[in-house]
């Protein structure tokens, strides 16, 4: 009997907060019930796209770039090739610049343009 009282006191308070009157939402996920109903970025930009045999197609792609290009398999270049392409990408140290010295130079040939 205590429990049937209790139950009954808990039943209005919960007919009263039904989940469908709960807030509205005016945005853009005022409707989304399984995901969102946008693109991540709401524009598609026309882009180029280069292969790795060079031919090129054109698609649109999410942000705002000329050119995509894939990746390259080195390991089916030959090992020429292969060594050419990993020297560009990592050159070699720059060598070291020698100073000029004063030896060779005759100063008074440049006596005129000093100032008194």
């Amino acid at each position: 009997m205590a429990a049937s009282r209790a139950l009954s006191v808990l039943y209005p308070r919960a007919v009263s907060r039904l989940p469908l009157a709960a807030s509205t939402r005016s945005n853009s996920n005022r409707a989304s019930v399984s995901h969102l109903h946008r693109q991540h970025y709401g524009r598609l930009y026309p882009v180029l796209l280069v292969g790795i045999d060079g031919s090129t197609t054109r698609l649109r792609y999410q942000e705002p770039k000329r050119i995509l290009m894939l990746p390259l398999d080195s390991t089916t270049l030959p090992e020429a090739e292969r060594r050419a392409r990993l020297r560009r990408h990592f050159p070699s140290k720059p060598k070291p610049k020698t100073e000029e010295t004063f030896e060779g130079i005759d100063l008074e040939t440049y006596k005129k343009f000093w100032k008194k």
